[in-house]
């Protein structure tokens, strides 16, 4: 099954089915789990945002720490096996999740779906197997358009399913994972050549080992890493706290946070599957980070101070418009790496965004119940948007500091 390019449009229909899935599940638990924390741990709104980021740190711990493991099996048996295992892994947690009689079982299920997660790292390697040139950049829009679908479905489940049973939404997600499991089982084939295939090493396969070899990147792609590091923090605002802070601010029914929820995932679909193919091509991919993380920081600021609900509609159109900027980098990072070493890279990049979703849900969640708490001497719920809107500005000053560098960019190959 060595011939990827033949197969490269069923492949990636099968690659977005399965980044579709895996958002899918998470965006299921984006509308209920306000409430679900609320009925389990018997808990008010502010307290409940803060289990949801003890939830994503537990979630996020592992992926990252199998996010490299899985990156550099990929790189030694291919990318098919891992990527089946992973949709095993996610019917058998969307199960753990239907069926949790308490708050610890939730833990139970992020634990197992932060294993099965680290899957992104070898999607985006798969896509990178069968991509080139601004193609592939393009085709990393694959995950964002996946992304948006997933999230409109997920979130829809999740508001209206939900309503009508919370374990309903679960059980569909999981017989959907496992059947495309079985699915890729008869049809995906693999897009790593035997000759590209390199020897398994514990060293790289680490997570510590797998981030500092990111320390062979040029400093300009290393400042600009930083920056998105801060960037992927800063989007932990809305991830995290935003059904906390429409129940706690505009006193939002689980419907009316499902309709925002599929809203955002239209744009981000737009956006993500056609806006991007677009704007890649014609500006560059140095301009599309820069835009990218403008527009993030316009919307998290719109969003903080906004005292009028429906105007959330508005405001996450500049905000989701920043998700171009992640695309492009992407593709950014990718042109610069050798297609044996694909995995890997994606491998520690995963680990890196795992890094900030393990401190990004702590700190704004934190923020969020520190000022919505009725010991908070200030009422301000838009606190972790504006901490984001802060992170963004930074990393703007670091992204113009990064692209005046004059030396090459490139990764420097290391075995």
């Amino acid at each position: 099954m060595n011939q990827p390019v033949q197969h490269g449009k069923a492949a990636l229909g099968f690659i977005f089915v399965t980044i579709f899935i895996d958002v899918l599940g998470l965006g299921i638990i984006i509308p209920i789990l306000p409430k679900l924390l609320e009925q389990l741990a018997n808990v008010d709104i502010s307290m409940a945002s803060q289990y949801s980021g003890y939830l994503t740190f537990t979630y996020a711990s592992m992926q990252f720490l199998f996010a490299p493991v899985l990156g550099n099996l990929s790189d030694r048996y291919g990318r098919r096996p891992v990527l089946l295992f992973s949709l095993l892994g996610f019917g058998i947690d969307y199960l753990f999740m239907a069926f949790a009689p308490s708050i610890i079982w939730l833990f139970v299920g992020r634990f197992i779906a932060g294993i099965a997660g680290a899957s992104t790292t070898t999607a985006t390697a798969y896509i990178a197997d069968v991509s080139v040139g601004h193609k592939r950049a393009a085709n990393f829009g694959l995950i964002g358009a996946a992304t948006g679908l997933g999230f409109i479905l997920g979130i829809g489940m999740g508001g209206f399913l939900g309503a009508i049973s919370i374990k309903l939404p679960f059980l569909v997600a999981a017989g959907l994972a496992l059947l495309n499991a079985i699915y890729g089982f008869f049809i995906l084939p693999e897009s790593l050549s035997v000759k590209n295939r390199r020897r398994f090493e514990w060293k790289r396969a680490n997570p510590v080992g797998s981030l500092l070899r990111l320390r062979n990147y040029s400093m300009a792609v290393s400042t600009l890493i930083t920056a998105y590091t801060m960037v992927y923090i800063g989007q932990k605002a809305i991830e995290s706290t935003l059904p906390f802070y429409l129940l706690e601010k505009f006193k939002w029914t689980l419907h009316s946070i499902s309709a925002l929820g599929i809203f955002i995932g239209l744009l981000i679909a737009g956006i993500q599957g056609g806006l991007v193919r677009w704007v890649i091509p014609k500006f560059g991919l140095r301009k599309n980070i820069m835009a990218g993380i403008a527009f993030y920081g316009i919307g998290l600021i719109l969003i903080a101070f906004n005292n009028v609900g429906w105007l959330m509609y508005v405001y996450m159109i500049p905000y989701c418009l920043g998700g171009i900027g992640g695309t492009a980098l992407q593709g950014f990072i990718s042109e610069h790496v050798s297609p044996r070493e694909q995995g890997e890279l994606q491998g520690a990049l995963t680990s890196l965004v795992s890094i900030t979703t393990i401190i990004g849900p702590l700190l704004m969640t934190s923020l969020f119940h520190h000022f919505t708490s009725t010991d908070s001497s200030i009422y301000f719920p838009g606190a972790p948007f504006l901490m984001g809107a802060v992170l963004m500005l930074v990393s703007i000053g670091l992204t113009i500091r990064s692209f005046k560098k004059k030396e090459p960019v490139k990764l420097i190959q290391g075995h």
